[in-house]
């Protein structure tokens, strides 16, 4: 036993073990964490009330495809990058469809 574990099988048989362990413990949670996000920021509807990646939170009045208009306060709308959306908080959606409002 002690013959296999000296030569290149001996490394072998130590980093797969370890190369599976990585890719579950760190690789594969944030693929996850990357497709719920993804999947979240796709649902973002008019009405939702988000919380930005800086920490601003606000409602959502208009969804584009790649940006979304949030009233942070009243009257005052900013245009943001969806990706940029860290939460949704509440989901109170209106339309189904906003890119034509």
């Amino acid at each position: 036993m002690q013959e296999i574990l000296a030569g290149p099988a001996g490394t072998f048989v130590f980093i797969v073990p370890m190369i599976v362990l990585f890719y579950f413990l760190m690789i594969r949670p944030q693929q996850q964490q990357m497709k719920r996000h993804k999947a979240m920021i796709e649902a973002v509807k008019r009405g939702d009330t988000v919380t930005l990646s800086n920490g601003m939170i606000g409602k959502v009045t208009r969804v584009e495809n790649d940006e979304a208009m949030v009233e942070i306060a009243q009257g005052v709308n900013v245009r943001v990058i969806k990706s940029m959306i860290a939460d949704v908080r509440n989901r109170t959606a209106v339309a189904a469809n906003d890119a034509k409002a």
